[in-house]
């Protein structure tokens, strides 16, 4: 068989989400080279556990199995919501492309169709309850609820899509906060009763990219992928993560990030750590030009490093229930 008729194997988690996610690369690469590619599904241990991410060490869950199988030769790339990614550099293994950004909202669907605003009124005389597994939209939800005296108690949930909306359906919560990217990717964008905007629930680092990984050695696999990587939204993940890094959190942190371009040689970074109560939120914001091509990862990277110092020597890493630093 000819080698470019041999299907290029991408691995993917089995949920609806990453499979939707994995069919639209696969079709963008062979697109792009020709190659055919098949999916190959495997399930990681942050699928199979009931715990929640906080308790199972969130960062790395999703990611593990399928670094396995590439390393093991089983599949020759994967794809990642870049968000699961632990930000140190894997052994063996590189991060071949970082396609262009979805959304980076939050979205809240609620019942009714309500907005935030709305489900405050229409809960009077009670908490208002939202699902979300993540300590950092808990947050900010939390922060937002108190700084308008209304009630709103962050119910801690997992599952897929189609799970977590389903306890509104349900009647169970009133409404579940998800990432707008995934609705998309997912064609349910319709449900979305509201987008949440930045200035109210900062995302997660890396929220709303992909990475498609590959082995370091196979570098003609590397620089095929590398055609649909995105120079703008990697250098604004590579900010983002850098951030994370620095502060040493993951998934189980409430810790927020959001690197965003002012021009094509600007990126503000804006970051926010604060405790799951919402009673501390600590927000902080940088600019930095990017000078040149060559080096604009490496200014990226310096500027999250630079905002996490800030953030740290503002009690950073105590909000987070660190030894402070």
């Amino acid at each position: 068989m000819d080698a470019e008729t041999i299907p290029l194997r991408l691995g993917t988690r089995r949920s609806a989400l990453a499979m939707a996610q994995s069919g639209m690369v696969a079709a963008e690469v062979t697109r792009r080279t020709g190659r055919p590619v098949e999916l190959v599904e495997i399930t990681t241990y942050g699928d199979t556990s009931r715990e929640h991410l906080a308790q199972i060490g969130g960062t790395g869950v999703f990611v593990s199995a399928l670094r396995d199988a590439l390393l093991a030769g089983r599949i020759d790339f994967a794809v990642h919501s870049l968000k699961d990614l632990p930000t140190a550099d894997p052994a063996g293994l590189c991060l071949a492309a970082v396609p262009e950004r979805e959304d980076v909202r939050d979205a809240l669907v609620a019942r009714e169709g309500l907005d935030l605003e709305g489900l405050t009124e229409k809960c009077a005389g009670r908490a208002v309850r939202i699902g979300t597994g993540s300590p950092r939209r808990m947050a900010q939800l939390n922060a937002w609820a108190a700084a308008r005296g209304v009630e709103v108690e962050t119910v801690p949930i997992r599952g897929n899509v189609d799970t977590r909306i389903g306890f509104v359906h349900a009647g169970e919560l009133d409404a579940v906060v998800l990432a707008t990217a995934g609705l998309n990717r997912l064609g349910r964008s319709a449900e979305i009763s509201e987008h949440l905007d930045p200035a109210l629930m900062l995302p997660a680092p890396g929220q709303g990219a992909l990475a498609l990984e590959c082995r370091a050695d196979d570098t003609e696999l590397a620089a095929a992928l590398g055609a649909l990587d995105h120079a703008p939204t990697r250098a604004a993940v590579v900010a983002e993560r850098a951030l994370l890094a620095a502060l040493e959190a993951g998934c189980s942190a409430p810790v927020a990030a959001l690197a965003r371009w002012s021009g094509e040689r600007e990126l503000r970074l804006e970051g926010v750590v604060g405790t799951v109560d919402g009673a501390t939120l600590l927000t902080m914001s940088t600019t930095g030009p990017l000078a040149s091509h060559e080096t604009v990862e490496r200014q990226a990277r310096a500027l999250g490093l630079a905002l996490a110092e800030r953030l740290l020597a503002g009690g950073a890493a105590t909000l987070m229930g660190e030894r402070a630093r």
